[in-house]
């Protein structure tokens, strides 16, 4: 198999000498069964025993390898007249192609159907190759990079007691549900340390590239799918999506498996194959709300099979997407009243410009990749349109209800970049057709050779521009303040009875608790007056009375994310009136967008609140 698949089509075929259909058995003629068989005859097996040969019949099949596939047409124009179909060509043809290595030989730039592309141990290999590359890129160094708010939001909702998860569940991220479940178990299991719990989306983001790689063998060649399944183990994006406690690699996975089985079911029809289809949408819907939209490229591949001929498809098809619907949209409904979490996502004009920079992770990665996407897309022949559906409809949908729905954001609408990487697999195949063709030398296995290092170096070129967004994986989120140094710091100089008092607009709160979670002698949070629990939220609520909460300690740690460089800015003003009157600062460290204030009561504020306690427990008493 090699790039030669990729020779001028007219109409999907391969032209020359044994127009070659690139996706054999996709599509049934009119009026033919395609659930009794693509292909086959009354009485025949599309597939012929190993070492049996070509089936009996009027030359409708010729041998390849171990398993019988279709033989080559002599003159693939004859079949473009209208009501004629290849049974009928068989009969006016009684002298088919004479079967056997040399027909194979002769073409070698043909691909044989799915089951002879050298059965499952080439389909493990052709998952493996590129999802051990992904994860042995993600794992490296997985556990560096500090939290964000969005990874401290899952660890503190998958922490919870399943009772408080519900609690959580009824007032916010009801649309994350299966995911946080799903960690709350692992994190059980596995630890909370940054690289147990970023191990889940690590294998997910490599799954999906061996996704990929399967999908693309199965739509076009086994060449075009490993390659397809390289550049997107190399890709930045799969690096920093692979290292992030978010449920976004899973809607890649999710989108790819679901995918792989409709395409699956279109070629070889099964009961199983369209259970497991069944089973796949909820998986969507389940890893993220938005991935939905690939469901409008699974519509255009039905459509295609339908005019096809296939008569049973539509309702299969309409059946699954049924009963997988029936476990989201319970979810679904739920979650549109808690649309006020991203209500801040307000996308303009320049962010719709921006898109394909913050998808692919820099621009030097999204121009090829999109101008080879361009390419393939003019040579995909039927696999075109729905891929292209897969890349456009989900942008355009959530861009033109943001206002509404609030779901246009690259990270939402990462699914949407394999399909990009498979085009440009299909693009780099095109362009090297001229360079391992026919023109290259009359041996298969040097074409063949040749499209290898083509394939090779492309993934190559691509690792290059990559480089800098990998390295930038492993740094730090832009504009994340560091959490984890303010931490270390509290803890080589905190003192017992310490309180800690937090100021911005970046959960601090949230943050501090995760870098301080092992720290048993912590400082206590001293303005907290009822917890996230309590209040069914990821926020607590603050102290309505700071001057009483604050009696008791003497030293306070400020950690303050204001974006103006003023400590106190960020918290309600009665809080910092009274923190600023009854104590000073003793030291302020600088951090990466956060400052961290050591505060001292004063003496004139102790003797005070001494004398104002000292009168309250007399009453009292």
């Amino acid at each position: 198999m090699s790039f030669d698949a990729f020779a001028r089509r007219d109409e999907g075929y391969a032209e020359g000498p044994g127009g070659h259909d690139p996706y054999p058995g996709q599509e049934a003629h009119p009026g033919q069964d395609a659930y009794a068989g693509q292909w086959a005859h009354a009485g025949q097996d599309v597939y012929a025993a190993p070492g049996q040969g070509a089936p009996a019949g009027p030359g409708a099949y010729a041998e390849s390898g171990p398993y019988a596939g279709p033989a080559p047409y002599p003159e693939a124009d004859r079949y473009t007249g209208a009501g004629t179909t290849p049974a009928a060509a068989a009969v006016t043809e009684p002298e088919a192609p004479e079967a056997g290595p040399q027909a194979v030989e002769a073409e070698p730039g043909q691909e044989a159907p799915e089951d002879a592309k050298g059965g499952r141990l080439a389909a493990a290999v052709t998952f493996l190759l590129p999802a051990v590359l992904a994860f042995a890129l993600i794992l490296h160094g997985i556990g560096d990079r500090e939290l964000w708010r969005d990874e401290h939001a899952t660890w503190w909702a998958a922490g919870l007691s399943i009772h408080d998860l519900s609690m959580l569940i009824r007032s916010i991220d009801v649309v994350f549900t299966p995911y946080y479940v799903f960690m709350h178990g692992w994190i059980r299991v596995a630890g909370d340390s940054p690289t147990a719990m970023r191990v889940p989306g690590a294998v997910a983001m490599a799954a999906s590239a061996g996704l990929l790689a399967l999908l693309g063998r199965r739509l076009f060649t086994t060449q075009v799918g490993v390659l397809a399944g390289l550049a997107l183990a190399v890709l930045p994006l799969t690096t920093r999506y692979g290292q992030e406690i978010r449920p976004y690699p899973f809607a890649v996975a999710a989108v790819l498996l679901s995918t792989l089985l409709l395409a699956r079911a279109l070629d070889r029809p099964s009961f199983k194959v369209w259970v497991a289809y069944t089973v796949s949408v909820p998986l969507i819907g389940w890893s993220h709300l938005a991935s939905l939209a690939v469901l409008g490229a699974h519509l255009v591949w039905v459509v295609q099979k339908r005019r096809a001929g296939d008569k049973i498809v539509s309702w299969a098809y309409t059946a699954a997407l049924i009963l997988g619907m029936c476990f989201v949209m319970p979810m679904a409904m739920s979650g549109s009243g808690q649309s006020g979490q991203i209500a801040w996502n307000n996308p303009g004009f320049q962010d719709l410009v921006d898109f394909p920079e913050n998808l692919f992770g820099s621009w030097a990665v999204a121009v090829p990749v999109m101008a080879l996407g361009l390419v393939g897309l003019c040579f995909a022949g039927r696999a075109a349109l729905p891929l292209a559906v897969w890349i456009v409809l989900p942008p355009v949908v959530t861009y033109l209800t943001a206002a509404q729905l609030h779901l246009f954001l690259p990270r939402y609408l990462l699914f949407t970049a394999p399909a990009w990487v498979l085009l440009t697999a299909v693009g780099v195949g095109r362009l090297a057709g001229p360079v391992a063709g026919v023109k290259a030398g009359s041996g298969g296995a040097v074409r063949r050779g040749f499209g290898w290092v083509l394939a090779v170096a492309a993934v190559a070129g691509l690792v290059f521009q990559s480089l800098p967004g990998i390295r930038e994986a492993h740094h730090n989120a832009l504009g994340e303040p560091d959490f984890r140094g303010a931490a270390r710091i509290v803890e080589a100089q905190q003192r017992k009875g310490d309180g800690i008092v937090f100021s911005g607009v970046l959960q601090e709160r949230r943050a501090m608790a995760y870098e301080l979670r092992d720290d048993a002698g912590r400082p206590r949070d001293v303005l907290m007056y009822r917890t996230p629990q309590q209040r069914g939220s990821y926020d607590a609520a603050e102290c309505p009375q700071p001057a009483s909460c604050l009696a008791k300690s003497e030293r306070l740690w400020l950690v303050s994310t204001t974006p103006d460089g003023q400590p106190f800015s960020g918290m309600p003003k009665t809080t910092a009136t009274v923190i600023q009157k009854d104590f000073r600062v003793v030291k302020t460290r600088k951090l990466d967008y956060l400052q961290l204030v050591l505060l001292e009561r004063t003496r004139a504020a102790t003797d005070g609140t001494s004398r104002d306690d000292a009168a309250r427990r007399k009453v009292h008493v």
